[in-house]
């Protein structure tokens, strides 16, 4: 593997977007090696290696902010595990509250339908009605 990379090559080691190269650098969680006279960026291999750090992340339900505090903390090594165990224990309480909330939002479709499906006129609808309250 070359060096360098245009970021074409990078996004394709990556299995991303050009776009979504450009925008993790406009947000300042990429930052190109260089950039030659023409203008391309030029990234270095451990580039494709972040993107990888940035996809898993985003799938584990990081924000990019977040993300961008993770990879900060990547690079350092003072009491950095300790750093990403409590950021991660942050991010499965949201989780979890999120998911009662999702919860208590199936409970409440769910009781919605079951009154509209007992309904005998198809003049009110209880789902609406419900909605309104």
């Amino acid at each position: 593997m070359k060096e360098l990379l245009q970021i074409g090559e990078v996004a394709k080691l990556a299995q991303v977007n050009i776009q979504t190269i450009r925008y993790y650098e406009k947000r300042g969680i990429l930052i190109p090696k260089k950039r030659k006279e023409s203008g391309y960026r030029m990234y270095d291999t451990g580039t494709v290696k972040t993107l990888n750090f940035i996809k898993h992340a985003k799938t584990l339900g990081f924000t990019l902010t977040e993300i961008k505090e993770l990879l900060s903390l990547r690079a350092t090594t003072t009491s950095r595990c300790e750093k990403v165990r409590k950021k991660a224990k942050s991010k499965l309480t949201d989780i979890h509250e999120k998911l009662m909330m999702l919860k208590q939002m199936e409970k409440n479709l769910k009781r919605l339908i079951v009154k509209c499906e007992n309904q005998q006129t198809d003049s009110d609808c209880p789902i609406i009605e419900g909605m309104e309250e």
